[in-house]
């Protein structure tokens, strides 16, 4: 008897060694997914009080019990959670007294400052939403955005006045509101904000001017490309903006941590995980109004920073930086990010020290992400067993050059094996609830895939290419359809085709993205078939996307053609072009360079070639 107790219980202390054996990262995989199931019992327990416990509430009850911690740091400012509490309740008094009420929505048009986040809580503290426009937007797009969230106010900082004149008479029109972040306006049409709110009271604002929200209530409307045509106003609902801080807790951030961000508060990175992950986790924010690869580690050790955020090309650039003695010289622990190539994973901890990298992949509008929580290098997360079976994603044969999914003969889709590139889709269910995008119907339907596995199911198509790999780790590999991605933004082909096609010697343009080498993510060029009887001109093309498109998203390169080849379905061919790229040496036609210096497009010689691809001239 007591012999089979010894061999029992040597069995018992054996286990753990044989499971490990047997499956490396079992116990990582559990770990997380209990990480996960107790987040999403908070975000559901959230959801069934009443009021909802949000985002702003989390923020109220820090700032009640830790009133004297700093949330946010900016240059040389500090502001704690009560100076923000304060702070956002004058936002919030001044913005009803202009006769906002809950269920509006407000547009924020401005860089990183911290004004964005009292504008934030005090839009939240009224019950309604906030529409964070891109600072780079100009003209028809910025428009566009400001309309499909059917915005009744347009708070701009007063560095954007030129933008703003140039849509105001649509504005007025429209009954808009406008205001700058300022303390006078010298703009017909145009109020102060800054001297109403310092007018305000900061004391509590009544629970009751916002009593209709609801854990799926509009928190926030995020622009993201998408596929094709202008910027679509990603829905973000309260119960989203929770969701969303499941990173930060993935990824063990704490109240004593210090997070910094040089990422724009426009986008979901920055504002859903720097922003909302701080205050989820009482930590503290430090914000930079924008990347400075020479600033960087000085702002770390200025700040004692321990967490900082990342896209791929920011690392990238640190990694491009002169050494220095004291690259070591800092309290960061952890990045955490997505688009990190291998090569620069490596050299960056080689470089920079032991920091532990949290590489994830997600979409603002997605409804499944994946973290890579055991730090294998170039992956975005595992095939986690436990999250599957939630979720209940998939990767399906897709054909690129037909820009759809690959059905069998019964018309279901097909599911790759491993080690196989496919599209990922996700079940749409009250777990992984797709909101789709504010003002744009049809834009939500085309993100809807159908009778996927069977008659009735419905999926969410993320339009991303990945790949799962036989010890199932989950790579990244590119996007489908229209949309390509460079310096961390998305840059949709047909808006960019759109913006040229207005310049008058041109006919037809077809937009899409090449690889450059040592760059991560897609440069635009574009394929133009000029106006019969006339020339390419330069100069005035180049004035042209500087005038209309963000800097992202200007064609570097042109490709002058006779004839722009399309499809059976009358679509643009891309996956041709794309692949043989910009080198003048393999194709015949004539091609152009963006060049900045010269204020023109310039004839692509070898030598500039040569430099883009030894990486002397920078892009």
């Amino acid at each position: 008897m007591f012999s089979c107790l010894c061999t029992a219980l040597a069995g018992l202390l054996l286990l753990p060694l044989l499971v490990t054996a047997a499956c490396p990262y079992f116990f990582q995989d559990v770990r997380f997914f209990v990480r996960l199931l107790r987040v999403a019992q908070r975000v559901r327990r959230a959801g069934s009080r009443v009021p909802p416990r949000t985002i702003l509430e989390v923020f109220l009850q820090r700032a009640r019990r830790t009133p004297g911690k700093p949330l946010l740091l900016f240059r040389d400012e500090v502001y704690t959670y009560e100076q923000v509490e304060r702070r956002s309740n004058q936002a919030a008094r001044a913005l009803r007294e202009q006769g906002l009420r809950q269920g509006e929505v407000v547009a924020l048009f401005l860089g990183n400052h911290p004004a964005y986040l009292w504008l934030w809580l005090g839009c939240a503290k009224l019950g309604c939403a906030v529409s964070c426009l891109n600072c780079n937007i100009r003209a028809r797009s910025l428009v566009h955005c400001f309309q499909c969230c059917g915005a009744k106010v347009l708070l701009a900082e007063p560095e954007l006045k030129a933008a703003v004149e140039e849509i105001l008479p649509i504005l007025q029109e429209e009954n808009v509101k406008v205001y700058y972040l300022s303390r006078t306006s010298d703009t017909e049409g145009v109020d102060s904000f800054l001297d109403k709110m310092d007018a305000a009271s900061d004391e509590p604002v009544p629970p009751s001017w916002r009593s209709n929200v609801t854990i799926k209530s509009p928190a926030m409307y995020i622009y993201t490309s998408g596929t094709t045509g202008l910027p679509k106003a990603a829905l973000i609902t309260h119960e989203r903006t929770l969701v969303a801080c499941t990173l930060v807790v993935a990824c063990r951030i704490n109240s004593e941590d210090i997070i910094y961000t040089a990422l724009p508060l426009y986008h979901s990175a920055a504002f859903l995980i720097g922003l909302n992950g701080s205050i989820m986790q009482g930590a503290t924010l430090a914000l930079r109004s924008k990347f400075s690869a020479s600033q960087f580690w000085d702002d770390c050790r200025k700040y004692n920073v321990t967490v900082i955020q990342y896209i791929g090309e920011v690392l990238r650039y640190l990694c491009n930086v002169p050494k220095k003695g004291n690259d070591r010289h800092h309290r960061v622990r952890i990045a955490v990010g997505n688009g990190l190539r291998a090569d620069v994973w490596r050299e960056f901890i080689r470089r920079f020290g032991d920091i532990r990298i949290f590489e994830f992949y997600a979409a603002t509008e997605g409804n499944v992400g994946f973290v890579n929580y055991t730090g294998k290098i170039g992956a975005v997360g595992r095939l986690n067993y436990f999250h599957q079976k939630i979720a209940r994603y998939h990767l399906i044969k897709y054909d690129v050059e037909k820009d759809e999914p690959v059905r069998d003969e019964n018309g279901y889709c097909i599911k790759v094996p491993k080690g196989e590139v496919g599209l990922l889709v996700c079940r749409i269910s009250q777990y992984t609830p797709f909101s789709g995008y504010a003002g744009a119907k049809s834009q939500t339907e085309k993100k809807k895939l159908r009778d996927v596995f069977q008659k009735g199911d419905l999926y969410f198509n993320s339009g991303d290419l990945l790949m799962i790999n036989h010890d199932n780790f989950i790579y990244f590999h590119d996007r489908v359809g229209d949309t390509f991605r460079w310096k961390g933004e998305n840059v949709a082909t047909t808006e960019v085709a759109d913006i040229l096609g207005l310049v008058d010697f041109i006919e037809e343009v077809n937009v899409y993205g090449v690889s450059v080498p040592g760059h991560e993510g897609r440069i635009g060029m574009a394929a133009i078939r000029l106006a019969n009887g006339r020339e390419f001109i330069g100069e005035r093309a180049y004035r042209h996307v500087v005038d209309y498109l963000p800097n992202y998203a200007r064609p570097r390169f042109v490709r002058i053609q006779d004839a722009i080849e399309v499809t059976g379905t009358f679509k643009h061919r891309k996956v041709q072009l794309a692949q043989e790229g910009f080198n003048p040496a393999e194709i015949k036609d004539i091609l152009y360079f963006l060049d900045d210096k010269e204020k023109s497009y310039v004839p692509l010689t070898m030598d500039i070639y040569n430099a883009i691809c030894n990486n002397s001239l920078k892009l």
